[in-house]
């Protein structure tokens, strides 16, 4: 890649400085300013975690202009849903080639942030409640896009995870769960897939823009991960141009008249802004020109796009309940299809990366076209109104239908309305009228099947028992109809698992008693307990956990083994089989635990995945690795992550809860050395690895019996409040050659 330091520093002497600052705003919506006298040209950006939306006409943040025609690829919901690093990397391939063709150098996605609430109206667009599975995919679809030319922008950095409030709220995290839930998952693409730049976020953390944090945009990721490609702002988000450029931004966009470059040349003329951090942005953004520089355009099969977006969908869709073998449809069997989503397809989400389709596969047409393959015959009728009308008269229809059928497919689920960027829900049932629907089919119908369209979860209590079969496909993208079908028929084996968990209760989730927050303000209370990891160490139940999918054969795991493979590093290897009588795909998953360390731990962490392909019968070992991060937790008093001495368990799970074989093992850990003084808790002096051994004898406590009560009671105060209230005859000098032995120059000699 092109860095800041192979720019020749002479060239930018030699620009005025009005264009210099003019290049760190956008020429427009969706451009950069060319600056042809330091040899610097346009660069040309567009939206596009799953599908491009270029817009060569009239310009917009909200798709309320048309885009060009583009593959809409499986959103964010679906590939979190693939657990697979290959559905990332082969959707963000194409997508490149297509960015390629339409002559755009740098693409807007992937979005990696967290769900931390199902409420968020933004989660179609996102992996996973799990910081590692989101970076893993996320890097994979970075290294893969950029592979191909363009360049990405890894958004919204950071701890933005609602729409409610969103140009303004501060999200209130603390430094534990903001380093171990809400930036790993960016430190992992920066640091291993080296993506060209990074958006900022609308949101505040604790007060502070994060487009104007240098804590964030300067210690963190540039100094702390090594980031050095362009930062950038989301559309229209910063309001003070000059504090952002001292923070670490480079770019502000759209540009055009919202931008602030007045605001940038009174401060350097009045010497309260140096032309040095001006100088270092340009020269970032000459970087990035050069790095983004497209090869040939080569025509685009779109025919084959739109064949990729079938299969990655295909491997995208969550099996959540199979009851009485009712799939895959049998053959020969009287089909009714039922619901109006199967002749409109829900298949994308709202807002900035709402993509114009070039094709998209209708769900009842492809179940039609793959049933007569089976000698199925297929019925439709409505049933509901997307509108929210209830009308008796369609519901009549469908239930007369399926009672004639040997089973039914319901296709249920949102509406973009419902669900959108800008928004957040109130709710994640499903609208009362389609509840009714199903409740009435499965009173009708011998065996009944739903199909799920929509970006966040949505309960599945008052029908869930009354339905054999729940496939849940999320949003699919344009080949989602023929996915689905080739799902329904058996056509494909499905293969996909819970990114988040499906919780029985919205006010069961651990962010529903803060979510969105008030009077400005969200606290992220829950801590680190996000989803799963609040669930598991609750043992709270779920209607479903995450990690959880079914699949049309079996699969069983008949071994884990355990090899230190470096300091307080594991390698994992998993003996797994396909025990039944169908190909498929298994995901393999690893959760880490430990109660060692000063810290609340979860219950269990995801620290590895990986997705492999059985022919029945057969047998692999699958290896992952486990480094030492994996067992880490962020330590506040040092600043950094420490790995506890201690035991620690790794398990192997069918989900988040349900353990399928786990092995202990001892890890040396990090001793942490602390410097005592009066101050310090009588409990930090009798820990201390260095002098904690002769605390007691040098306070005259192991010349009389003293009980754990009260030891438990005189842990907590201060060195000098226990002398103060002992009133025990201890020398200064004494303490004071403790205290000694723990100051980091001892330590250090």
């Amino acid at each position: 890649m092109t860095h800041i330091s192979d720019v020749p520093h002479d060239e930018l002497s030699r620009v005025a400085v009005e264009r210099k600052v003019a290049l760190l705003s956008g020429r427009n919506f969706w451009e950069t300013e060319a600056l042809d006298e330091a040899g610097i040209p346009g660069i040309v950006m567009s939206d596009g975690p799953h599908g491009l939306r270029h817009q060569s006409g009239s310009h917009d943040h909200l798709a309320v202009y048309e885009s060009d025609p583009a593959t809409c690829f499986p959103p964010g919901v679906a590939v979190g849903s693939s657990w697979d690093p290959s559905v990332a990397d082969r959707l963000a391939t194409a997508l490149g080639a297509e960015a390629v063709a339409q002559g755009v150098n740098l693409v807007l996605g992937p979005g990696i942030n967290i769900k931390r609430s199902p409420l968020n109206g933004r989660n179609f667009e996102y992996y996973s409640e799990d910081p590692h599975l989101s970076g893993v995919l996320g890097a994979a679809f970075t290294r893969a896009l950029q592979a191909a030319g363009p360049g990405v922008s890894v958004k919204h950095f950071a701890a933005n995870n609602q729409e409610t409030n969103r140009q303004t709220i501060s999200s209130d995290v603390d430094p534990r769960t903001l380093r171990e839930i809400y930036l790993p998952a960016f430190e992992c693409v920066v640091t291993q897939a080296d993506p060209a730049s990074v958006m900022t976020s609308y949101n505040k953390i604790n007060g502070v823009h994060t487009w104007q944090s240098r804590w964030l945009l300067t210690d963190v990721l540039r100094s702390e991960w090594g980031f050095g490609g362009v930062v950038l702002s989301d559309w229209s988000s910063v309001t003070d141009r000059v504090a952002a450029l001292e923070a670490g931004l480079d770019l502000e966009m759209p540009g055009g008249t919202t931008a602030h470059d007045g605001d940038v040349l009174v401060a350097l003329n009045l010497g309260t802004l140096d032309e040095a951090v001006i100088d270092t942005s340009v020269r970032r953004i000459q970087a990035l020109a050069a790095r983004t520089k497209l090869p040939a355009a080569q025509p685009v099969d779109y025919d084959s796009h739109h064949q990729l977006a079938r299969e990655l969908a295909a491997e995208s869709a969550v099996l959540l309940r199979n009851e009485h073998g009712v799939l895959p449809i049998p053959e020969g069997a009287r089909l009714a299809v039922i619901g109006a989503f199967a002749e409109t397809p829900r298949y994308q989400g709202g807002g900035s990366s709402h993509v114009n389709a070039a094709r998209v596969d209708q769900p009842l047409e492809q179940v039609k076209i793959v049933a007569e393959a089976h000698r199925v015959t297929v019925d439709y009728a409505a049933g509901f109104a997307l509108d929210g009308t209830h009308v008796q008269d369609l519901q009549d229809e469908a239930v007369t239908l399926a009672a004639r059928a040997d089973v039914a497919v319901v296709f249920a689920g949102l509406t973009e309305q419902r669900e959108s960027e800008g928004i957040d829900r109130d709710s994640i049932s499903l609208p009362a009228e389609q509840i009714a629907l199903i409740r009435a089919i499965a009173a009708a119908s011998p065996r009944t099947v739903v199909v799920l369209a929509n970006g966040g979860v949505v309960s599945l209590e008052g029908w869930h028992d009354d339905a054999d079969a729940i496939l849940e496909g999320f949003l699919l993208g344009q080949g989602g109809g023929r996915a689905i079908a080739d799902i329904l028929f058996g056509d494909v084996n499905p293969s996909g698992h819970l990114a988040e968990t499906i919780p029985l209760r919205l006010e069961d989730h651990p962010s529903w008693i803060n979510f969105p927050g008030e009077q400005g303000h969200v606290s992220y209370g829950e801590g680190v307990l996000v989803g799963y990891r609040y669930f598991t160490s609750a043992d709270a139940p779920v209607r479903y956990a995450f990690g959880h999918g079914l699949s049309y054969t079996s699969f069983e795991t008949t071994g884990l083994t355990l090899t230190a493979s470096g300091p307080d590093s594991v390698r994992a290897d998993v003996e797994v089989s396909n025990a039944g009588s169908r190909t498929g795909k298994h995901v393999v998953q690893l959760y880490v635990s430990s109660p060692a360390g000063p810290v609340r731990r979860p219950r269990r962490e995801l620290r590895g995945f990986a997705k492999v392909a059985l022919e029945p019968g057969e047998r692999i070992t699958v290896s992952i690795d486990l480094p030492r991060r994996a067992f880490a937790y962020w330590d506040v008093t040092v600043d950094g992550w420490i790995v506890s001495p201690g035991e620690y368990v790794v398990a192997v799970g069918a989900d988040a809860t349900t353990v399928l074989a786990q092995q202990m093992i001892a890890l040396d850990g990090d001793t942490i050395a602390v410097e005592l003084d009066l101050d310090t808790a009588l409990g930090k002096w009798l820990e201390h690895p260095e002098v904690g051994p002769r605390v007691m004898s040098t306070l005259g406590l192991d010349r009389g019996p003293v009980t754990e009560e009260q030891l438990a009671m005189i842990s907590s105060m201060t060195m000098s409040q226990f002398l103060h209230i002992s009133g025990l005859p201890v020398e200064p000098e004494a303490l004071e050659s403790l205290m000694a032995k723990t100051r980091k120059e001892e330590l250090t000699r």
